[in-house]
């Protein structure tokens, strides 16, 4: 590991402090209150040889009025449906079996059909997960390091994931395996993993939360048996720094919270195609938890930045059609976001987003608007019978 990352002082920093993390080791938390889009996965002796139907549902429509040439505009709209059946052949393990619908609308085809499969077995604080993982908003990034977006486009992960849920401690490593590869295949395998981690140094319910948190991510292209003359590609990706939340005892506003993280991005690969071989960030975020919503500003500075997970608006290379090979070094964004969560009848969550952003390189003013529905629930179909013989 210490060769792959480099001999860079930031390098050994990041090192240092991992090791630190992990030797005092619930999920980790990104700037942004996701839990609307997760679902539970429950263990424990209540559920042995029960024989459930787990039904996950999706709706979303983010509408991105983007003007800029860095990300263009665009719209998400359809629905997402995941029924699985699962089966608990002990308090410690879970088996999952089902499929996955998308419907995108506008289009009279099916987006993906895809067969479901999870094994996960937990021993006290420790998680071992294996096929479909907890993946995108469970793993708990920042979006400069891992786009929100990825929950409507890359919903499905599929590997293996190690969690660490203590007290004062979180802990995601997983592996997400996101092409197979075969002998004289006419394209590369890729293969995306990382860790986010977060140990809180004053963990107050009552009042405050402050934590150390840090991500990295590693994605490679590549591969010895297809046909292709294609340069292999390594790029890696961390952040850390620190997360505060107050909580308030009013009415009105019950919380305020600030996080901030400093960035970082190198490129390994052999053969040089990026146009920045390293670069780094700033991501600061403020923000007050009301009756009414969630409100928070957010800054972004980054210096030749980029991740092949993270946000488009967060890059300095162009993902536009219209301008692929436009750069931009430097780049300032001044974000805000106004969040709410709806819990309806029926365990709906409906969830609205308005955020507005503003260039402040060029001048530019857009924003964005998305409307999404979360609907989960699980019913007890049989309690299987247990021979001990």
């Amino acid at each position: 590991m210490l060769k792959f990352l480099g001999n860079s002082p930031f390098s050994t920093f990041l090192i240092l402090t991992l090791v630190a993390w992990l030797s005092g080791l619930e999920p980790a938390c990104a700037q942004l209150d996701n839990r609307a889009f997760t679902r539970p996965m429950p263990l424990g002796p209540a559920y042995e040889h029960q024989l459930r139907l787990d039904v996950e549902g999706f709706l979303f429509n983010k509408d991105n009025e983007y003007f800029n040439k860095i990300d263009p505009g665009l719209t998400y709209f359809g629905a997402q449906l995941a029924p699985r059946l699962v089966y608990f052949p002990s308090d410690h393990l879970r088996l999952e079996a089902g499929v996955f619908l998308w419907k995108d609308y506008g289009t009279p085809r099916l987006r993906q059909v895809r067969p479901l499969f999870t094994v996960r077995y937990q021993q006290g604080r420790h998680s071992l997960l294996f096929g479909n993982i907890q993946g995108n908003l469970y793993h708990g990034y920042i979006e400069p390091m891992f786009d929100f977006e990825r929950v409507i486009t890359n919903r499905l992960e599929e590997g293996t994931q190690y969690l660490y849920q203590s007290p004062r401690t979180n802990l995601d490593a997983w592996v997400n395996w996101q092409r197979q590869q075969y002998r004289y295949s006419n394209f590369q395998e890729e293969v995306a993993g990382g860790l986010t981690a977060e140990h809180r140094l004053l963990n107050d319910s009552a009042e405050w939360v402050v934590g150390l948190p840090f991500q990295f991510t590693a994605t490679h292209r590549g591969g010895q048996i297809d046909t292709i003359d294609k340069p292999l590609q390594t790029l890696f990706n961390a952040a850390t720094g620190l997360r505060v939340r107050r909580a308030l005892p009013y009415n009105f506003v019950s919380a305020v919270h600030f996080d901030g993280y400093v960035t970082y991005f190198h490129d390994y690969s052999f053969t040089k195609e990026l146009p920045f071989q390293s670069g780094t960030g700033l991501y600061l975020n403020a923000g007050v938890d009301t009756k009414l919503s969630t409100v928070q500003v957010a800054y972004w500075h980054g210096n030749g930045y980029i991740s092949p997970l993270g946000g488009r608006l967060y890059r300095s290379i162009s993902v536009s059609p219209a301008d692929p090979d436009y750069v931009e070094r430097q780049r300032q964004l001044l974000i805000l976001r106004v969040l709410r969560d709806y819990r309806l009848p029926g365990n709906l969550i409906l969830t609205t987003r308005f955020e507005p952003l503003y260039d402040l390189n060029n001048g530019l003013f857009d924003f964005s608007f998305a409307l999404y529905m979360n609907f989960n629930q699980s019913f007890l179909l049989k309690k299987l019978r247990h021979d001990a013989n």
